[in-house]
């Protein structure tokens, strides 16, 4: 299995296919420890009941990560390969699913250059200015005031601003990596 790492296309369904995998070898666990304990006393009142109905816990905890998850869908390849084909210069971070105390937000391709960052969301649910509004002041808490945050849900929209913050960092060769690794992972910290 191939490890897709957060904000790369792909990664939420390779950490979907994780988490379906985690729960089958945990439920399985769970019942091969009860059904060793029912074959050795034939009866439900055993020690290795109890142990199973423990081993129950983290086996929902990874059910509810599966469930958590199965909505979301990755970003169309497609999609994936235009951006970046026209974004050479900038950082690029993809699958994303942003969670507030109210809500869940998912963005299909965020594009940062220096202390400007834009996405894209195909998802009907998210507002974009919403969503805009809260990674702002999530980036102001994290020390980082000066990032200003857009979103759009047109993508011939976000890919003509994609290629003119290309042009411009191409022209500019500014060194901003660093500044935008820092907002990047901001950003995927707050993501599922």
């Amino acid at each position: 299995m191939i490890k897709c790492e957060k904000g790369t296309p792909g990664y939420l369904r390779e950490k979907l296919k994780i988490e379906i995998l985690r729960t089958v070898i945990y439920f399985a666990i769970v019942t091969a420890v009860f059904l060793l304990g029912y074959s050795q006393t034939h009866s439900k009142k055993n020690l290795l009941t109890v142990v199973a109905v423990v081993g129950c816990l983290p086996a929902c905890k990874a059910l509810v990560g599966v469930i958590t998850r199965i909505p979301y869908k990755t970003v169309d390849q497609a999609l994936a390969d235009e951006v970046a084909s026209r974004s050479a210069h900038l950082t690029v971070i993809y699958d994303l699913v942003v969670t507030s105390t109210e809500k869940i937000m998912p963005i299909d391709c965020m594009v940062i250059s220096h202390e400007k960052v834009f996405g894209y969301t195909s998802g009907k649910k998210t507002d974009p200015q919403e969503t805009a509004s809260y990674l702002r002041k999530m980036l102001q808490k994290n020390d980082l005031p000066q990032v200003s945050v857009k979103l759009y849900d047109q993508y011939k929209s976000f890919l003509s601003i994609v290629e003119g913050l290309e042009n411009i960092a191409a022209v500019e060769k500014a060194d901003t990596r660093e500044e935008e690794r820092q907002i990047a992972h901001v950003i995927m910290t707050l993501s599922l």
